[in-house]
């Protein structure tokens, strides 16, 4: 029982991770229909972003930073990224609104590579694996039925949970939301109905890339060691987030939350009671199952098309 409560607790600590990932994918798939597979690089500069913030302050060689370090970092991260996200639109991928599918995807696949050799470059992240600075203390919060909650796992899933809390009063509360479900549903309605259809498009990336760098640092704060920019966790990373958001339904994004969690505790459950070497393979058996079962998505909508 111990051991069943202690992985359902890291398994959704994992996956809040996971859902805020999936988050930047579902919206920007919401509104102009396309992955943006560079989403995985943003994260991976997110992580880094903050390893590089932490250092610049000093807190590299401290044992435990000051309380107010961590939101510091974290806010100096999604600042960066958001920044990042707005470029990558501006530059990449708004030349190419009209352009056949096929363009973006290859776009897509362009930015990732170049933001990933980028930070390669020894002025920028390098080549050497870093350690993240100890910016929480690494002890246990609370010990629940023999289950230890370790400060670092409840400041994760708290961080998350804030965050895609304010998404979801953002997106369904709000003017902009309104916009931004306008433009998902019709661009060339929304735009004749006077919504600036490229804003809101150039917002929906900021969002996303502030999201992802937040997964970034509280990934960096949970697995302290951080691979470099092009190593392949950056990518399974991301590929998994991906996997969320269609296990969740492409496109929703209550969807995107429900599919990380999903994907963090059959993870964790899977490699805790059945093989820990297999637990990459029982995230795509998932999505074989839940795209067999219902091709949309748990919470996804099939649109019919009159032709």
């Amino acid at each position: 029982m111990t051991k069943l409560l202690q992985t359902l607790a890291d398994g959704v600590s994992v996956g809040s991770l996971y859902a805020l990932i999936a988050l930047g994918y579902t919206m920007v798939y919401g509104i102009l229909q396309f992955i943006n597979f560079a989403h995985s690089d943003v994260f991976m500069m997110g992580a880094w972003f903050s390893y590089l913030l932490a250092k610049a302050a000093g807190w590299t060689g401290v044992v435990v930073a000051p309380w107010w370090a961590m939101l510091v970092v974290l806010l100096g991260a999604m600042a960066i990224c958001g920044t990042l996200g707005f470029l990558i639109e501006r530059l990449a991928y708004r030349p190419l609104r009209n352009a056949p599918r096929l363009n973006v995807l290859i776009t897509a696949i362009g930015v990732s590579l170049f933001l990933e050799n980028t930070g390669q470059l020894p002025f920028v992240f390098g080549t050497q694996p870093q350690r993240m600075p100890s910016l929480l203390a690494d002890r246990t919060l609370v010990t629940v039925a023999d289950v230890n909650l370790r400060l670092v796992d409840v400041t994760v899933l708290l961080v998350a949970l804030s965050l895609m809390a304010a998404l979801q009063w953002l997106v369904f509360r709000t003017k902009l939301g309104r916009a931004m479900r306008a433009v998902s549903f019709d661009t060339r309605v929304a735009s004749l109905m006077g919504i600036n259809v490229g804003a809101v498009v150039s917002f929906t990336f900021v969002v996303g890339s502030t999201l992802a760098a937040a997964a970034g640092f509280l990934y960096g704060m949970k697995y302290p060691g951080l691979n470099q920019s092009a190593h392949t966790t950056w990518v399974l990373l991301g590929l998994k987030a991906f996997v969320a958001a269609v296990i969740g339904g492409i496109g929703n994004v209550r969807g995107a939350m429900l599919g990380g969690l999903l994907i963090g505790l059959v993870e964790l459950f899977c490699a805790a009671f059945l093989s820990p070497h297999l637990r990459d393979v029982y995230v795509f058996t998932i999505l074989i199952i839940v795209l067999l079962v219902r091709p949309a998505g748990i919470l996804g909508s099939t649109t019919a098309e009159k032709v």
